[in-house]
């Protein structure tokens, strides 16, 4: 059997939608139906129902599902055993939000070109939901994710790193350089220009704005942080944003640290998808992604000389 035909069932299970099948393997809806129709053919059975809503796996189509996959990986782990002493090569989709695309991955590439020169990344901007749901859908190979947690269905996550967050103002604010802390009233009074609805640290700093008592905050969001970022060092409000995307603009003052609360810090996962085998590419770049952030935290100055502010 072609395993080519596995590949686009279980790419039509994840999806249920020949659109959404057809777009993942870069191939004609008609090559779908075609390809789906000879593997019922071949096995005598319906495999899925075409509804308005989608095509949906039959009671037959389930249990095939398993091991198709499973013949799926055999074929994968076959591949990679005879090419294991070679250089890897191959090409690896990764996505992430632009904080994490911004500020880190173009150094992972950077590092990743010396290390395997074979390996092309496919960078692809994605937000948690989106992300996630491409991860199912197979469209990712891995994705990095600002969260506190990722518990989710069908994808796998590891901590990878910890980003310290910052509230910052332009240098001539009246509250850049402020010997004293401001409270949570204070900051509730300001302006503040934030990344877009869905980003983890952005959404935690407006609730908690939110939360006090008397005159809601003044809030605009963008999707962009350089927008956001632009308006702040304009002198228009505050803003809150991980420090490694704002740290040359910090030692050039551009921009200034407002002195406030304490913020936790926000975590990097690595995700991927539960049922996929990761091929050595992608091996490779996840390794790369762990390495960076490691080195970022060996690197990072200790509590006593980070110039942060408690309260």
């Amino acid at each position: 059997m072609d395993t080519r035909l596995l590949e686009t069932f279980t790419a039509l299970a994840r999806t249920e939608s020949f659109t959404g099948a057809a777009a993942e393997l870069r191939l004609a809806q008609s090559t779908v139906t075609v390809q789906i129709r000879s593997l019922e053919k071949t096995l005598g059975t319906r495999l899925f129902d075409r509804l308005a809503r989608g095509a949906l796996l039959t009671d037959a189509g389930r249990r095939l599902l398993v091991r198709a996959e499973e013949v799926l990986e055999a074929e994968a782990r076959l591949l990679a055993a005879a090419t294991e002493d070679g250089p890897v090569s191959g090409t690896v989709v990764v996505g992430a939000g632009e904080t994490l695309c911004s500020a880190h991955l173009p150094a992972v590439i950077v590092a990743l070109r010396r290390r395997h020169p074979r390996v092309e990344v496919h960078l692809e901007p994605h937000g948690t939901a989106d992300a996630v749901a491409a991860l199912r859908a197979g469209r990712l190979d891995c994705a990095l994710l600002l969260e506190d947690l990722v518990d989710q269905p069908g994808v796998t996550a590891e901590r990878v790193a910890e980003q310290p967050l910052v509230l910052l103002c332009a240098p001539d604010h009246p509250l850049a350089g402020r010997a004293q802390a401001a409270t949570w009233q204070e900051l509730a009074r300001e302006s503040f220009f934030l990344h877009e609805q869905g980003c983890s640290y952005s959404d935690q700093l407006a609730a908690r704005l939110q939360a006090v008592a008397g005159t809601p905050p003044r809030l605009t969001r963008f999707g962009s942080i350089e927008a956001a970022r632009s308006c702040v060092a304009a002198g228009l409000g505050l803003t809150v944003l991980p420090r490694a995307n704002v740290a040359a603009a910090l030692r050039d003052g551009r921009l200034a640290e407002v002195p406030g609360p304490s913020l936790p810090h926000i975590s990097v996962h690595l995700a991927r998808p539960r049922r996929r085998r990761p091929s050595r590419a992608a091996h490779a770049v996840a390794a790369e992604v762990v390495r960076h952030f490691q080195d970022e935290g060996a690197a990072a100055p200790g509590p006593e000389t980070s110039g942060g502010t408690t309260a």
